[in-house]
């Protein structure tokens, strides 16, 4: 378990994290969201005890991650798959973490062989492609069999098979009881990774709360409905009580109902329906909703304007 309690960190006048409370908890994976610059690496390096923090408390299983021995049996952490001597091997990087750390010498290769590099283990980290040195990473992290896993965008540079792999993994680990903290920027992912989140924006705390809460509460939900008989199927719906606007391409939506009781009505008057779906937003929509106001660095879609050639300019 991790625990945080108002933690905070400022550099100068910038306040990077701003009074951070909550906590990771076992058993389950925990998503850590927030747009660039909210504080995400900040916090996880107050975790691992790599940045001081200014104010506040973090704990690793109730302890200071200095007072631990042999911190990598306790967490495991892949915050930057570059961080390995490109001289040395992927055997040889893991054999220094091993023996600085207590761990058998037969971890290394039970690691090696979990995340696919035992064939290329005496190669030298300096030639893997940007995925295997992911893979090195995450087998770093795993090397102690830790309790507590964190992951800092741990599926970049991996493939289709390789992002299956890395989601199977932590959700695998969390199954077995052991706490899982991954941030990740790819939507998409975490949706199908992350059971709970934790959402920061300019190093405040945004949400803490379930996947499914999350999603619930910062987005629309509605039904969408076609049926050949729009007339009558709105004369039904307005005789309910339920307002149904129209759409593009003919189809009505139905804020505040549930599907079953518009079923249920269509079937009573006879009304042919070709379209009862319920419809919410996805973890992206939602997550853009709430962070709209925290954002820091905005981009813009105009295209860099055109030289005209003409007074003052010369072509060629």
């Amino acid at each position: 378990m991790i625990e945080l309690e108002g933690l905070t960190k400022r550099y100068g006048e910038k306040v990077a994290v701003n009074n951070l409370t909550f906590t990771v908890r076992p058993g389950i994976v925990t998503g850590f969201l927030g747009p660039n610059g909210a504080g995400k690496s900040t916090t996880m390096r107050m975790m691992l005890g790599l940045d001081r923090p200014t104010a506040g408390d973090v704990r690793i299983d109730g302890t200071h991650y200095d007072r631990l021995k042999d911190p990598l049996k306790y967490i495991g952490a892949l915050l930057d798959a570059k961080a390995v001597h490109g001289g040395r091997s992927a055997y040889n990087h893991l054999l220094c973490l091993a023996q600085s750390n207590g761990i058998p010498k037969s971890r290394v290769h039970e690691v090696l062989d979990t995340v696919g590099l035992t064939a290329v283990a005496r190669k030298k980290a300096k030639g893997f492609s940007l995925g295997m040195g992911q893979r090195l990473g995450i087998a770093g992290a795993l090397l102690g069999d830790p309790r507590i896993l964190m992951f800092d965008e741990p599926v970049n540079g991996l493939d289709p098979e390789g992002i299956h792999w890395i989601r199977n993994l932590m959700k695998s680990l969390a199954a077995q009881g052991r706490t899982v903290f991954v941030s990740s920027h790819l939507m998409s992912e975490m949706a199908l990774t992350a059971d709970h989140l934790v959402v920061i924006g300019q190093g405040r705390l945004l949400a803490d709360t379930s996947m499914a809460d999350f999603i619930a509460r910062n987005s629309r939900s509605y039904v969408r409905i076609r049926s050949p008989q729009r007339e009558r199927l709105l004369d039904v719906l307005h005789g309910a009580g339920i307002t149904a606007v129209e759409t593009a391409g003919g189809a009505f939506e139905v804020d505040g109902e549930k599907p079953e009781r518009i079923g249920e009505l269509a079937a009573q008057h006879l009304v042919v329906l070709h379209e009862l779906s319920p419809q919410q937003a996805s973890l992206e929509e939602a997550f853009m909703r709430l962070t709209a106001e925290s954002v820091e660095y905005h981009a813009h879609s105009d295209a860099p304007a055109q030289p005209q050639w003409g007074t003052g300019w010369k072509k060629g």
